[in-house]
Formats: C-alpha cells, sequence, structure tokens
C-alpha cells in the first residue's frame, strides 16, 4: 500500500563524473510504500549530466545561468516535484547504503522532525582535512530533533508543505539552507540530524575552489548570525588549531608525511576565504556572483575575457 511520494531533487552544472553513480545508487534503494521519483534541475550543463538523466528517467528543469542562485534552482525543483516529501541531495554525493532514503525521511514520516539531514562522509579522494570538517558537523549519533539551526542540502529532507510556506532565499550566496531552518525553527519547526542516512560527498576542489566556497558562506553566515565576528586574530587562531588538530589526526593515522602540505593549505583556504567573506563590505558585482556560483571556468569570447579580467583587477579585494 502506497503511504506517499518522496521527490528527490538534484542540482547540477557538469556533474557527469560521480552523477551515474548517485543516480544508480538513488535507484537501488529499499523504501516501501512510497513512490520516488528523481528532479534535476540543471543550470546550462555542457558534458554528459542531461544524457544521464535522460538515462535514468529524471524529471528535467532547466534554469538559466543568468537567473541562478542555489535558494533559486532549488525552488525550481521543489516546484516541479510532486512528493510529500522533498529530498535534497547534491550531484555529487552518493548514498552510502540501500537504506539511506527511508532512514532519512522516517523522522519527518513519523513526524519527529520537520526538516531533516543526514550524515556526509569522505571519499577515496576527499582531502584529509575535510574529512575532518565531516566528522565534526556530521557525527555517528542521531539529533532528533537538535537544539540549532545547521542544517546542510549536499543531504537533506523536508516536508514540501513546510517548503512551500517559507521556501529558499533566493538571494543569498550560500548557506540556502541554514537560512529557511532558522526561519522555519523559529517558528517551532523542528529540525533534526540523521547519522544512519550517510552520503559519501565527493570534493575535488582546487584550493582557490575551497577559499571561494567558504568566502560565499561567509557572505551569508555573517547575515544570519550577525552576533559572530571573525577577525584576524581569529584567522590565526583557528588556522593553527586546525592544522594542529589535522597534523595529530594524520600522526595517529600514520598518514603525516603525505597529508600534511595539503592540510596546511585546506585549513589556510577555509579560514582565509571566511575571514574575507566576514570582512568585506562592498556589493558583489554580477560578474563576482558568477564566479562564485559557476567556479568552474568557461570557454569566454575575447572581449569577455578582456572585460572580465579588467573588472576582476578593479573589484578584486586585497588579499
Amino acid at each position: 500500500m502506497t503511504q506517499g511520494r518522496v521527490s528527490i531533487v538534484f542540482r547540477s552544472l557538469n556533474e557527469e563524473k560521480w552523477f551515474s553513480e548517485a543516480l544508480s545508487a538513488c535507484k537501488r534503494q529499499v523504501i516501501d510504500g512510497y513512490d520516488v521519483e528523481i528532479v534535476l534541475v540543471d543550470s546550462g550543463s555542457t558534458d554528459r549530466t542531461i544524457e544521464i538523466a535522460e538515462a535514468h528517467d529524471c524529471r528535467i528543469v532547466h534554469i538559466a545561468k543568468a537567473d541562478f542562485t542555489f535558494g533559486r534552482s532549488l525552488n525550481y525543483g521543489c516546484e516541479a516535484a510532486t512528493g510529500d516529501f522533498l529530498v535534497f541531495i547534491s550531484a555529487h554525493c552518493v548514498p552510502a547504503h540501500e537504506k539511506w532514503l527511508a532512514n532519512l525521511i522516517a523522522p519527518l514520516a513519523d513526524n519527529r522532525a520537520d526538516y531533516v539531514y543526514g550524515r556526509q562522509v569522505g571519499h577515496d579522494v576527499t582531502r584529509y582535512s575535510e574529512r575532518q570538517v565531516f566528522a565534526q558537523y556530521f557525527p555517528e549519533h542521531d539529533k532528533i530533533p537538535q537544539a540549532d539551526f545547521f542544517i546542510n542540502n549536499a543531504n537533506a529532507a523536508i516536508r514540501k508543505d513546510l517548503w512551500a510556506r517559507y521556501r529558499f532565499d533566493e538571494a543569498v550566496t550560500g548557506l540556502e539552507d541554514m537560512v529557511l531552518g532558522k526561519s522555519v525553527m523559529k517558528d517551532g519547526a523542528r529540525i533534526g540530524y540523521v547519522a544512519d542516512a550517510p552520503v559519501f560527498h565527493i570534493h575535488e576542489e582546487s584550493f582557490a575552489q575551497i577559499r571561494r566556497r567558504y568566502y560565499r558562506e561567509a557572505l551569508t553566515l555573517r547575515e544570519i548570525m550577525p552576533e559572530v565576528h571573525f577577525h584576524i586574530g581569529d584567522f590565526v587562531r583557528f588556522f593553527v588549531a586546525g592544522v594542529f588538530h589535522d597534523f595529530s589526526e594524520a600522526s595517529a593515522a600514520r598518514r603525516f608525511w603525505t597529508a600534511a602540505p595539503e592540510i596546511v593549505m585546506f585549513r589556510l583556504m577555509q579560514y582565509w576565504g571566511t575571514y574575507l567573506g566576514h570582512n568585506e563590505h562592498r556589493i558583489l558585482s554580477r560578474a563576482q556572483k558568477e564566479s562564485y556560483y559557476y567556479p568552474r571556468p568557461h570557454r569566454a569570447r575575447p572581449q569577455e575575457r578582456r572585460a572580465g579580467a579588467a573588472q576582476r583587477a578593479e573589484e578584486a579585494p586585497a588579499e
């Protein structure tokens, strides 16, 4: 007997490397009593992403690059979805086992929570320090409900009626999940963490992309948590603490010499990006916003390259 419908919503831009594996893992899910659909919101992929989605019978929604924000793309996907529960997963995240989906939505179905997120773990290609970040924010035990509004849409689910009342903020440069989480929790909704709903989160970013990710997230964090300040002393303190923590873990795992240079660079980019995002007070230009949303380089026409170089030289933050 069917109890309802679940919609899995992916966002993508040139995600062919891991997307097929992610979709195959979604198709293998064991979940009784629910119909499952997969919705893809694509923002202009030029690789095989769309072909892969079609081969897996995804419903495909397109969003123009000029219209893209993280929140708006999710709203597009949620509008197209027909499920009672909306599940969000990054196109470079792969469910770790066949009960991921059932476990993730269980607190929603049982009315123990209204917006939930699952565990994230590293993959073979994950940088050492990012594994430590995952371990910090995604522990091995449930929190249903939890006391704060932290949540992460790389692996999350929400009741569709709750999303429809609030929707994702379409203006923020990141952390649209926490912006929504803060709003719904303020009005009495419950956020929960499900440890036994894990995904492998596969970031293959350059160090510059890591800095950019933490930078744009900090731009939003300073708006939703204005009481938090991140000064140059905080940068130094957190960088040193992060490096020494990771050195200790790497030494215990007998990986110190191979991991040490990467640890230093990751933590440097993490906290330098955070510092810049918290302390930069200008308004972002259209070109800069696109660079944060679309970190992979695209082939620009010669006049675009010249104009972009001039604009970057004029607007680049002091580092």
